[in-house]
């Protein structure tokens, strides 16, 4: 397993494990994190990283069956007891260096068709320090033999201080069952509001982009080209996790029996050899 890799520009560092589910162990602003940050060699799994891919697909496909165009897929339940698949399958597998400098790495991970997923992919990760920014690149190419849906995230926690406030604006939230399955639409303006306060597991959609997350240490702007963002806190955690991601939570199997279609949830079907791409930032500044 390929030990951490060390990123810094200025008083920005990134520690990034490559073997570990290609996650970022931790991300500081001096000595300030960012995100939860935890030494790399004290990591057992990348659930408890800063940060970790998303890929192929983002949150839960419900009790760990892919229905697609027809098909039932089981799927491996990869977060026991939880009964879903969850956060695909990047995280649970080693990334290899394709190359790396002082303020650059790029990663890559190959699947072939198995119990987790049953569409060979190909992915990419790219970490860039710039300033006092971390620029990420999510990739995925079908190597299939036939169109798969793809979808592509992130899974960031950032630290949850005494005066953390989120803002962010949107046009609709997904409301969720007691079994973590989205159910309905409903509109939503996004969120404006202190995180001590908050209780959320939602995905939103039509968001703008953009989250401002302040508190008494730091000014963060995380952004990217993706208009879905999942955001997870309540009242017992110490993170705030705001992921941008590419669809709905369980959007596949949404699209049985439903009158909603593939681009409304955010499905992406890539043909054989097809790609796609996902980009986010994340800017901070000591207040």
């Amino acid at each position: 397993m390929t030990d951490s890799i060390i990123l810094s520009s200025g008083s920005l560092r990134c520690e990034i494990k490559p073997g570990l589910g290609g996650c970022i162990a931790g991300l500081w602003l001096g000595d300030t994190p960012v995100l939860r940050s935890t030494p790399a060699a004290q990591l057992v799994t990348a659930r408890q990283a800063g940060s970790y891919p998303l890929v192929p697909y983002s949150n839960r496909i419900g009790h760990a069956t892919l229905k697609w165009q027809g098909t039932s897929h089981p799927l491996v339940q990869n977060n026991a007891p939880e009964p879903h698949a969850i956060h695909g399958l990047g995280w649970q597998r080693p990334w290899q260096v394709l190359d790396q400098n002082e303020g650059l790495l790029m990663l890559a991970c190959e699947h072939r068709a198995d119990a987790s997923w049953p569409f060979a992919f190909d992915a990419s990760q790219t970490f860039r320090l710039n300033g006092n920014q971390l620029e990420l690149t999510l990739s995925m190419t079908n190597q299939a033999s036939t169109p798969a849906p793809a979808g592509l995230g992130w899974h960031p926690y950032f630290v949850k201080r005494s005066r953390s406030h989120v803002m962010f604006e949107a046009t609709g939230r997904w409301e969720m069952s007691d079994e973590k399955l989205p159910t309905h639409r409903e509109p939503s303006r996004g969120l404006r509001q202190d995180c001590a306060s908050l209780d959320v597991d939602h995905c939103f959609e039509g968001w703008s982009g953009v989250v401002h997350l302040r508190d008494e240490a730091l000014s963060t702007r995380i952004s990217s080209n993706l208009n879905r963002l999942v955001v997870f806190t309540n009242a017992t955690r110490d993170f705030v996790a705001i992921e941008p991601v590419s669809h709905v939570n369980n959007a596949i199997n949404l699209l049985e029996g439903s009158a909603l279609q593939a681009e409304e949830l955010g499905i992406r079907v890539l043909a054989p050899g097809e790609s796609m791409s996902a980009q986010m930032s994340i800017q901070v500044e000591h207040i």
